[in-house]
């Protein structure tokens, strides 16, 4: 069996590979326009769209854009390359965000999956970052046999058996994951505070989105097993601007600490105003409160010493990952951060699957990209992907983060202002 360290040292290689043609980097077209310039020795490829659908707009944007940007790189270097011998990829990307949500937004997000699911040269996707968003698309793109590869969303219903009839109508698993579920990232931070804090009490918050309470109940039930006491629990309208009341309610319960299941439109408010009324409980959440908005938009002091986890192996600092970063900020000018890597991945899962069915003789057919991305075993930047018979990522690695500011480092530098604790604790 292969282990992980040489699973992502042989990753590692293959990147470098597909890296060799830059700067030229070639058809991986953002808003789905490439480069058809003659002297392009691919032009006369088969063109394969691959829609990424990430939002784009509201209080997640930037971290979104990091995402989008790792799966671009991996669809550049390997058109660049012609990883895919008589085929390339364009990628088109959709916006599931709206200004009127102020984030992701489920409509816009069943939108673009019909939209995806209408252009017949799209044969796989990447995305969504939000699990109400792929709640809302999951139906869609099954009923179209359409592969999706979420490198963010952790909501396990999606992909539990129990709601096939829901979010799989069309039969065979079409959502998959190169991030662990809610099952495991919820109790990994209740296992670390048990553990390692000593946390006898709790209260707990959630925004009301599929993935804020999700992980939640994860949280709890954990925390419960754990013989943490749950002191109670509420709910955040995400486009309130004071959440006063609730925290003066929390403060008079004094718990040892406060969890929040969410994502970002209401975790920067709350780290706001939790600092100023409740600055010496400990707070946490899960990968909603993991991006550069959390670092500025709440700023320092309020996000010091949020305790933060993301539902992956934590690579961005990795001394053996140094090339690749300098090759993605060379690229989009910014430093990538966890997710942007497991974006690379379903990136790379992708091609390998176009690429074995293209090796085959099959048409590059949404249905046999399906079936090959269900049979993937790929070296990625993370180590070994391959997925179960429900589309989940077999890897449950959860990363425990604490957040210390760092002034020697820019206040939005993901790397240096979140803390790498370790992996989380599993029981």
């Amino acid at each position: 069996m292969i282990t992980r360290r040489a699973a992502i040292e042989a990753a590692l290689g293959v990147a470098v590979a597909l890296g060799a043609g830059r700067p030229v980097l070639v058809q991986a077209a953002d808003q789905g326009a490439a480069d058809q310039g003659a002297a392009d020795k691919g032009a006369a490829d088969r063109v394969v769209k691959v829609g990424i659908d990430l939002s784009l707009t509201g209080a997640d944007a930037e971290s979104a854009t990091r995402i989008k940007n790792g799966a671009l790189l991996a669809f550049e270097e390997a058109n660049a390359t012609h990883a895919i011998p008589g085929y390339r990829i364009e990628a088109v990307t959709y916006d599931d965000g709206t200004a009127t949500a102020g984030q992701y937004d489920p409509a816009q997000a069943a939108t673009n999956a019909r939209k995806m699911v209408s252009d017949h040269d799209v044969v796989a996707a990447v995305g969504p970052q939000m699990s109400g968003a792929g709640k809302a698309m999951a139906p869609i793109l099954s009923q179209g046999g359409l592969a999706i590869i979420t490198p963010a969303s952790t909501n396990p219903d999606i992909t539990d058996p129990r709601f096939a009839a829901q979010y799989r109508p069309g039969g065979k698993p079409i959502y998959f994951r190169t991030v662990t579920t809610d099952t495991y990232q919820g109790p990994g931070l209740t296992n670390y505070w048990a553990d390692t804090l000593h946390v006898k009490s709790v209260y707990i918050l959630d925004d009301g989105g599929a993935f804020g309470v999700g992980l939640a109940d994860a949280f709890q039930k954990r925390a419960e097993q754990k013989g943490i006491k749950v002191l109670g629990r509420d709910r955040l309208d995400s486009k309130a601007a004071d959440y006063t009341t609730i925290l003066t309610k929390i403060k008079s319960l004094r718990p040892d600490a406060l969890y929040y299941g969410g994502v970002l439109q209401a975790g920067v408010k709350l780290a706001k105003q939790s600092y100023d009324i409740i600055p010496k409980v400990i707070k946490g959440g899960g990968d909603g409160m993991m991006g550069p908005e959390m670092l500025t938009a709440a700023g320092f002091p309020a996000a010091e010493g949020w305790y933060v986890t993301i539902a992956s192996p934590h690579l961005t600092e990795d001394d053996r990952m140094a090339d690749w970063m300098k090759s993605y900020k060379s690229r989009f000018g910014v430093s990538p951060d966890d997710y942007a890597i497991t974006a690379y991945d379903a990136g790379l899962v992708i091609i390998d699957a176009i690429k074995r069915v293209a090796a085959s003789g099959k048409p590059v057919t949404r249905d046999a990209v399906r079936d090959a991305i269900q049979d993937a075993d790929v070296n990625t930047l993370q180590g070994g992907v391959s997925f179960d018979a429900n589309g989940d990522l077999k890897d449950r690695t959860v990363s425990v983060f604490h957040i210390k500011h760092d002034p020697s480092f820019p206040a939005e530098d993901l790397v240096h202002q979140y803390r790498y604790l370790g992996v989380a604790p599993t029981s």
